[in-house]
């Protein structure tokens, strides 16, 4: 009796289990950190490393593509049929900073499997989950008989996700008509637990400030002047106090303008998940929540948005007393967007929300940083639907939950420059130690990845191809 699907896609995972790990033991050993220049020409060589091993996969079109920064790999697999829909995977291959002196117990860019995980920077985060389709493509090809994928297949890996993606966006309007897609799936995220798989559907945007408060030309004597002439350091502390109510809200007016509600669905869903607020406190290292009134805790962390200070400073702080009004003080702001914020707007409010409440006598500037926008997809998307199906035949018929991810990235830049839905497909686990010593991804798990990508690729082919005017969010 010859195999099923399933189990072709299985065989030819394990078949070639060993040489899969041999691979990407090769390019986890460059240390392809884009935020140390020390190491430009080694993310150059991860970018070229994986353009010729892209190539030997089978992908008829590998290119390195160069930008300000650090360079992306482009490739593409054509579908044989003309009319099949397209898919754009996304990741990055450049890596956080790591050294052995940090904590790790294993040298950071030499990968060994101890116990069934795999140890080394990038190795969740993001090479294994990037590489995972090298083998998925040939697992489905193999499975299913095909020369070509079930759909246009194109991978865009990043090189500077890692340094905050400052040219991401050019680069997507730049090659927009070399990354047309019917929909983005991302593998830079991650499931529940080992035992909880979980697809996640949106990412949380990002928009960050800089408030530069001056007082006097230089620190004066708090005794002969001060009650008498603004205080900047007075100013950032009301900046800071009047950011929330009681309810811990943020007061800023037109703040929540815009922003998709959680259905009752979607908290019954997120209500379902093993979630233990004690050990997510020991992991936060904090000692009590504390957030939006009316909210839980995995809803305030995934679909609120929120105000955070990063940073507050001014004056003197060394030993002893000092007896100033000091000349400047500063405030550092970050705010996390959800479905339906747009940064642009935001920065409008803040902007204006920060110049009602600086007196006269302070001169302020304020600076943005690079913003991100946030991405949704519901939970009734078609194409969502594909990626359950996919990950529940790797996870041998499990139930697949849904999370949100409370961080942000380029994901939503794809989303308004290709006009595409975003999907996520991840298999890493908190466990992983993203950006910490001795990262690591469970083998097993990174199988499983394989395995979803053999099944989605024809199931996404056969629903893209039943849904022509699919939604973008």
């Amino acid at each position: 009796m010859s195999d099923t699907p399933d189990s072709a896609v299985r065989t030819y995972t394990e078949h070639h289990r060993a040489a899969f790990l041999a691979d990407l033991a090769e390019w986890l050993r460059i240390p392809s950190v884009s935020a140390q220049p020390e190491h430009a020409a080694d993310v150059r060589h991860s970018a070229e490393w994986l353009a010729a091993k892209l190539k030997e996969t089978g992908f008829p079109v590998s290119e390195v593509w160069e930008t300000p920064g650090a360079p992306a790999v482009f490739a593409e697999w054509p579908a044989a049929d003309p009319a099949a829909p397209t898919v754009l995977v996304y990741g990055h291959h450049d890596v956080q900073p790591a050294a052995r002196e940090d904590g790790w117990h294993t040298d950071p860019f030499e990968p060994r499997i101890i116990d069934g995980r795999l140890h080394a920077r990038g190795a969740a985060d993001d090479k294994g989950q990037v590489f995972f389709h090298t083998l998925g493509v040939r697992a489905h090809l193999a499975a299913t008989g095909r020369t070509a994928p079930a759909v246009h297949l194109k991978l865009l890996i990043e090189g500077e996700e890692e340094s905050g993606s400052p040219h991401f966006r050019a680069l997507a309007e730049a090659r927009a008509d070399r990354l047309a897609t019917d929909v983005v799936v991302v593998s830079d995220t991650g499931m529940w637990s080992e035992t909880t798989p979980t697809v996640c559907t949106g990412m949380r945007g990002l928009a960050d400030c800089e408030i530069e408060l001056h007082g006097p030309d230089q620190d004066i004597h708090s005794g002969s002047f001060g009650g008498a002439v603004p205080n900047p350091a007075t100013v950032a502390a009301r900046l800071v106090a009047g950011l929330h109510d009681d309810a811990e809200r943020v007061t800023i007016p037109g703040f929540y303008d815009g922003v998709t509600p959680l259905t009752d669905a979607e908290r019954e869903l997120f209500a379902e998940l093993p979630f233990d607020e004690a050990e997510w406190l020991r992991t936060a290292k904090s000692h009590g929540t504390l957030g939006e009134s009316g909210y839980s805790t995995l809803e305030r962390i995934w679909a609120r948005p929120t105000a955070e200070v990063n940073g507050i400073g001014g004056g003197y702080q060394g030993p002893g007393g000092k007896t100033i009004i000091p000349a400047s003080a500063m405030v550092k702001l970050s705010f996390r967007l959800v479905a339906g914020q747009d940064p642009d707007a935001i920065e409008v409010a803040v902007s204006r929300w920060i110049a009602e409440r600086v007196p006269a006598g302070i001169r302020y500037n304020l600076t943005f940083g690079a913003s991100t926008r946030p991405c949704l997809t519901p939970l009734d998307h078609p194409a969502l639907r594909s990626v359950v199906r996919a990950m529940s035949r790797a996870f041998d018929g499990a139930k697949i939950r849904f999370t949100r991810e409370g961080g942000s990235g380029p994901a939503a830049d794809l989303q308004d420059v290709l006009g595409a839905p975003v999907l996520f497909l991840g298999i890493s686990v908190p466990s992983d130690g993203w950006h910490a010593p001795d990262e690591k991804v469970e083998v097993d798990l990174l199988l499983k990845g394989v395995e979803t990508a053999a099944h989605l690729w024809e199931d996404l082919a056969t629903t893209l191809s039943r849904s022509a005017d699919l939604p973008t969010r």
